[in-house]
């Protein structure tokens, strides 16, 4: 079936998209091209997304750029990976600025290069006020890292005495997480094939419907979110309990 923009409107929208943009090395091998064409490629497909949520009247997202994993990788590949997030911002943060786009890293991004290090937190500044879509940018991000980090900031704040051990419930775990005072991801897009959560927001997708495609990120469009919002919207979500 095609969905088209009016279809997903007459239902409601999810209120938080979660997004792992993989593919775009693929996608470059597929076409003889280097993996860093495929970054750029993977790069635009990012706008494009923004651009579709704005339309759809979506304020959270939450992308994953850079794992803690991904070091790993060709050294190269990581220096052109650093590179592209300066080239993003530098061409895009004043339109995303004027869209109302609030740039929101999450993950530990002081072991990020200096000048990427330096426009990453410029464009937090810039954009801290803007409330039209909160971007949730994972570099140098880790569910498990993520978790850890959290109690370990639980558990000075116990020894402190701020906190007392019985005020410790969900809730108050979920407020040390990056993503503190946000609506949990209703809706996880997982492109390129793969059916893994790779360590992507271990908290907070408890409950969250995923939408998996062989679709790879560059290639990616508005017509595909289309329809992993409609499968979505057509999903019967129980929450452990039954239908009523």
């Amino acid at each position: 079936m095609k969905v088209t923009l009016e279809d997903i409107k007459q239902k409601p929208m999810p209120k938080h998209i979660a997004v792992i943009m993989d593919g775009n090395g693929r996608w470059a091998k597929s076409r003889g091209l280097l993996r860093t064409a495929g970054h750029r490629m993977g790069v635009q497909a990012l706008k494009n997304l923004v651009l579709a949520l704005d339309e759809l009247d979506i304020h959270y997202v939450t992308v994953y750029a850079f794992s803690t994993e991904n070091w790993k990788r060709p050294a190269d590949e990581v220096n052109t990976l650093m590179e592209l997030i300066v080239e993003f911002l530098d061409k895009e943060l004043d339109y995303m600025h004027e869209k109302g786009v609030r740039i929101h890293p999450i993950g530990d991004i002081s072991r990020l290069t200096g000048k990427t290090y330096d426009k990453i937190v410029a464009a937090q500044e810039k954009t801290k006020d803007n409330t039209n879509i909160i971007l949730n940018v994972a570099l140098n991000y880790g569910g498990r890292q993520e978790i850890v980090r959290a109690a370990k900031n639980i558990c000075a704040d116990v020894q402190s005495g701020r906190l007392a051990m019985d005020d410790i419930d969900e809730a108050l775990f979920g407020s040390y997480l990056y993503t503190a005072g946000q609506p949990d991801p209703d809706l996880l897009i997982r492109p390129s094939g793969e059916l893994r959560v790779s360590n992507f927001l271990l908290w907070q997708i408890a409950y969250t419907e995923f939408w998996c495609t062989n679709i790879l990120w560059p290639d990616f469009g508005k017509e595909h979110l289309w329809q992993a919002i409609w499968e979505y919207q057509n999903r019967d979500r129980r929450y452990g309990g039954l239908t009523k």
